[in-house]
């Protein structure tokens, strides 16, 4: 049997080939043995006979003879042909022919065959062994064991500018630069030293002859062994995938971007977001400067132009480009550098080698470039909408390479993308800045004067939280020297939650100028509020899955003649209660429903708080904190309030220390009383009988007990008003009247009776003999008016201390 060889040697060496040699009539004059073994004819078989007619089929002899023929013309011929074997099949052989020449111009012609199948696998080994070294476009050097470059290709050849017998001999890494041929020759070492190869390891190459281009080349490394297993050399397989890598690397950061950049509603913090993601994958050195209207949250002019603020900077190392200004304020960039005409035209700056000189400290003014070495410029545009915001400015100074087309095609994608997020965050900035305008403008600016508590308040946003809350909270001083104590909490966020916020608390000032009580405050809310969701309703402003408008709230009411608090409470956390001697507990309230649910009661609690006791209204904000639970708050509140005779701005600062993150999720409003009782040198009343004489007496009582407290400038109105006070008493209410005079921040006088009766202010004609009382008391009083309780009614009026009646 003829099969094929497995050596890949030469097919045609003389060991291994069939050998004949004819005469020039085709005679057959020799043959040996490896021809015997492939054709089975013996010596004796073939000596003497016409190799056509002993080794051709009769069907193959135009192709034989054409051979022949060929070979005669050129002396000498190699193909294919089928050769008769003796046992009559066929055998494909790969032939070649050549001719011999004798002394005795006798020509006779020498014929090597070998099996067809041996010498097209031989064909193929030298097609691919000329291929790897001519026209393979991935590097190929072989080292010798002695770390020297044995034979290289014709890619390598390109890839270096040195004719492939020039490396013959050189060390290997002969091209690098020092540390990159260091690296080099540690990888053939190690694959010498171990005999296993390294596939697909990626090296950063510079070449001696371009030390500032900065290549990538991916190399595998593999032994070269002999049949005996010993180590004859290295062969590497050398590929520059430089511009793969780089395109890799830009889609990475693209992706990165997409994920780093953006990430908050803050100008600022986007900013160095951006500046953050380019180094060092794109630049050594980045900053980001952005006009001074963007900064605040201010709308652009088109084709703006003017102060810039640097907001986010980053570099290689610790060293990063200086702010322009060390407190980051505004300043111009020189009208000739690359920023200042990026941020004038609209369009980016690329400038690949940068003179040595070209960014002095003369030339720019506050965005000098990092003194690194900076060799290589890029400013780029941030443009969003038509507008330009500032500028993004890339620096290379470590990365010898400079920059290129692509780097700025990807730098001109990472600042659109960041543009659109830095623009989001302005427009953010703004409509929260409006938000907490408004906001600002419906609660209190300051707490009002008056006599009955010490107030500490705060109030806090909610820092990671889209929108507005609608906490508020309110001192409100009413009749009689009382004060009304507020805090609410409108359901929601946003610009409508502030807004029904401000009607609200519109609504309880109306309301506590009644001078209801804290329940009947709490109904009439209700009342609003189911109004105001009817509207919303109506105009199809009904959030999806929420409630239309609701609120909570809590309405206190205290008085510091009596030291008596009145409660109520419309689905409010309740009040905390410090007694003088340090005891603290939340008031045992009714809770009530929401306001806005409709239809259901409010119930109010009455309790006396000794002078110096600390009232703390809250919203949920202070003990609502998601991963604490509302007990373990409450009963950190009551921690912080144990110490009541503290300087109350203290106190107040505690409980947010204790109970409010740094960056709480939901609105804080915190107000804490501290209750104060007027002295009874201060306070006066009288129980007068329902007869025409109690007028006079009401003078009589009046006017020496303002002579008593120092305030006889007062004393002929205030006679006046309690005359007349009385007497409609004694006229329409058919009752004892009681009168009683206030010394605290204004002077107060009071008339209350049984009767539940309006008294009813009205201009009389000059004909009436009366109804001119009323109408005398306004003038007098700087306020007046009538409040109503279960047992009747009390008129008022306030005049100030220091006021005289011309």
């Amino acid at each position: 049997m003829n099969e094929p060889s497995t050596n890949h040697d030469d097919p045609f060496a003389p060991h291994r080939a069939a050998l004949a040699v004819l005469d020039d009539r085709g005679v057959v004059i020799a043959w040996n043995r490896r021809a015997q073994e492939m054709l089975g004819y013996p010596v004796s078989a073939v000596l003497g006979r016409p190799a056509f007619q002993v080794l051709v089929d009769p069907r193959d002899l135009p192709a034989a003879r054409e051979a022949a023929a060929s070979c005669r013309r050129t002396d000498g011929w190699f193909g294919m042909l089928k050769v008769r074997h003796r046992d009559g099949r066929l055998v494909e052989l790969g032939l070649r022919a050549q001719a011999l020449a004798r002394d005795d111009q006798v020509c006779e012609w020498l014929l090597a065959g070998a099996l067809a199948v041996d010498v097209l696998e031989w064909q193929r080994d030298r097609a691919l062994l000329d291929g790897l070294y001519r026209r393979c476009p991935i590097g190929l050097v072989v080292h010798t064991p002695d770390l020297r470059v044995l034979r290289v290709n014709r890619a390598i050849e390109r890839f270096s500018g040195i004719p492939t017998a020039d490396f013959r001999g050189l060390p290997t890494g002969y091209l690098l630069l020092p540390d990159d041929a260091r690296k080099a020759v540690d990888r053939v070492r190690q694959v010498l030293e171990t005999g296993k190869p390294l596939i697909y390891s990626e090296q950063f190459v510079r070449l001696e002859r371009d030390p500032t281009r900065e290549r990538v080349a991916m190399v595998s490394s593999f032994p070269m062994k002999d049949a005996s297993g010993r180590i004859l050399g290295v062969a590497e397989m050398i590929e520059d995938i430089t511009e793969r890598h780089r395109a890799q690397r830009r889609l990475a950061l693209l992706d990165q971007a997409g994920s780093r950049i953006g990430t908050t509603l803050d100008v600022a913090e986007t900013a160095r977001e951006l500046a953050e993601v380019m180094v060092p994958h794109l630049a050594d050195h980045a900053s980001v400067d952005l006009l001074q209207p963007v900064t605040r949250g201010e709308e652009l002019a088109r084709a703006v132009a003017g102060p810039v603020v640097r907001v986010g900077a980053s570099g290689v190392g610790a060293q990063q480009p200086s702010p322009p200004h060390p407190h980051g304020e505004p300043v111009e960039f020189a009208f000739d550098t690359p920023q200042a005409r990026c941020l004038a035209e609209g369009r980016p700056v690329l400038e690949p080698v940068l003179p040595p000189d070209s960014f002095s400290a003369g030339d720019r003014q506050g965005a000098d470039a990092p003194d690194l070495g900076v060799h290589s410029l890029i400013v780029v545009p941030l443009a969003a909408r038509g507008l330009v915001l500032g500028v993004l400015t890339l620096w290379r100074s470590s990365r010898p390479d400079p920059f290129e087309a692509d780097d700025l095609t990807l730098a001109q994608e990472l600042a659109s993308r960041a543009a659109v997020a830095i623009d989001n965050a302005r427009r953010f900035t703004q409509q929260q800045q409006t938000a907490f305008t408004l906001q600002s403008s419906l609660l209190p600016r300051a707490v009002p004067d008056q006599s009955a508590v010490e107030v500490a308040l705060r109030y806090l946003p909610a820092s990671g939280a889209p929108g507005l809350g609608g906490d508020w909270f309110d001192v409100i001083p009413l009749s009689g020297a009382r004060v009304a104590l507020v805090v609410g909490d409108v359901v929601g966020r946003g610009i409508h939650a502030a807004a029904t916020m401000g009607r609200l608390r519109t609504a309880v000032h109306t309301l506590a100028s009644l001078d209801l009580e804290p329940d009947e405050v709490l109904s009439r809310l209700d009342d609003l509020v189911n109004l105001l969701s009817a509207e919303h309703e109506a105009a199809g402003e009904r959030p999806v899955g929420e409630q239309v408008v609701g609120a909570t709230c809590l309405y206190t009411v205290y008085d510091p003649v009596s030291g008596r608090c009145s409660v109520a409470r419309a689905g409010h956390p309740p009040p905390v209660v410090t007694a003088p001697d340090g005891q603290v507990a939340p008031l045992d309230l009714p809770a009530g429903p929401p306001l806005g649910l409709g239809g259901l009661p409010f119930e109010a609690r009455e309790i006396e708080l000794a002078e110096g006791s600390l009232l703390c209204l809250y919203t949920n904000g202070v003990i609502g904190e998601r991963h604490i639970d509302a007990d373990i708050s409450l009963a950190r509140l009551c921690a912080a309030l144990t110490r009541p005779a503290d300087a109350l701005e203290q106190t107040c600062q505690s409980v947010v220390d204790s109970l409010v993150s740094s960056r709480p999720s939901d609105d804080v409003a915190l107000l804490i009383a501290r209750t104060r009782m007027l002295p009874p040198d201060d306070v006066a009343s009288w129980h007068l009988p329902a007869e025409p004489a109690s007028a006079a007496r009401a003078r009589a009582l009046t006017s020496a007990k303002l002579t008593e407290w120092g305030l006889e400038h007062l004393a002929f109105t205030t006679e006046l008003i309690a005359s007349e006070l009385v007497t409609n008493v004694y006229r329409y209410a058919g009752g004892p009247a009681t009168l009683r005079l206030i010394r605290e921040r204004c002077l107060v006088c009071e008339v209350s009776d049984t009767s539940h009766t309006s008294p009813h202010l009205r201009r009389a004609r000059t004909t009436d003999e009366g109804g001119r009382g009323l109408f005398l008391v306004a003038q007098m009083a700087e306020r007046w008016g009538t409040r109503y309780t279960r047992e009747g009614k009390t008129v008022w009026t306030e005049q100030p201390l220091t006021g005289t009646f011309t």
